[in-house]
């Protein structure tokens, strides 16, 4: 989930790195729960209530149900919604691509990651927006340095998805995360002179979620819901995220799964 964040930067002390692994790995085994059941045939729906029984019964609380009023355990974004779907009772076809957002809180601390998913047989077009979409995510990361900007970051993005002919969107972003959902460094995915002034110390804890669109950049919020966000132009949008801790030699991935890609996947 990207939204605005607390003006608060976050600088984590070592003991305090633990806790937020903890929570990270914990969101990662409930991502690799979930694997399986993101197939044809699935409502997101069903997605979302097994989501919130695997993390209850774990002894953990769903972070985004009821965040801001949100009414669902998870987000579920199907082609052209970018960002903050709704789970419902309408089964994933052959075709499909969705974004499962998971986020939840163990022990105080939270842990956020997202991909993206091919149901079925996808189009050639779908598929390369994913693959791209997810080779950006690690030309994010890869951007990040210790006491680096965050301009660097969205900079690096914005030029790989340009060369691909793919737009970077700007309404949402990464943010720092820890004890607070969203807070400072906000992490824009493309050059924004403002990062400069954001520097990735080390303890700093952050997300990188690139949105790319076929079509435009520029996004539509639904005004029923006032959640889901859409592409302004219909297009396909496809996101991944992980939960990144800055160290003195560098990032260090923290949402990584045991059973979903690993960097250099070919979808």
């Amino acid at each position: 989930m990207a939204l605005l964040k607390k003006r608060i930067p976050l600088y984590l002390a070592a003991e305090e790195q633990d806790g937020l692994r903890a929570a990270s790995r914990f969101n990662a085994s409930l991502m690799d729960f979930l694997r399986p059941h993101v197939v044809e045939g699935t409502s997101t729906e069903k997605l979302d209530q097994l989501a919130n029984t695997y993390t209850r019964d774990h002894g953990h609380i769903p972070a985004c149900l009821n965040y801001r009023g949100y009414p669902k355990t998870i987000c579920t974004s199907v082609n052209e919604v970018v960002c903050h779907g709704i789970p419902n009772t309408t089964p994933l076809k052959s075709g499909d691509i969705v974004n499962v957002d998971i986020t939840t809180i163990v022990d105080g601390w939270y842990g956020d990651q997202s991909e993206t998913f091919l149901i079925g047989e996808v189009s050639a077009a779908a598929r390369q927006l994913v693959q791209v979409t997810y080779d950006a995510l690690f030309v994010g990361i890869d951007a990040a340095r210790p006491n680096g900007t965050v301009t660097e970051i969205g900079r690096a993005i914005q030029t790989f998805a340009a060369a691909a002919g793919y737009s970077v969107v700007r309404e949402y972003q990464g943010h720092g995360i820890g004890r607070d959902f969203h807070q400072e460094p906000g992490i824009p995915h493309y050059p924004q002179l403002s990062s400069n002034r954001d520097l990735l110390r080390p303890g700093t804890c952050f997300t990188i979620e690139p949105m790319l669109n076929i079509g435009g950049w520029e996004t539509r919020l639904d005004q029923r819901d006032k959640w889901t966000v859409r592409t302004l132009d219909s297009s396909l949008s496809a996101q991944f995220e992980h939960t990144i801790l800055m160290q003195e030699d560098g990032p260090e991935i923290l949402t990584l799964t045991r059973s979903g890609p690993q960097r250099g996947f070919r979808f």
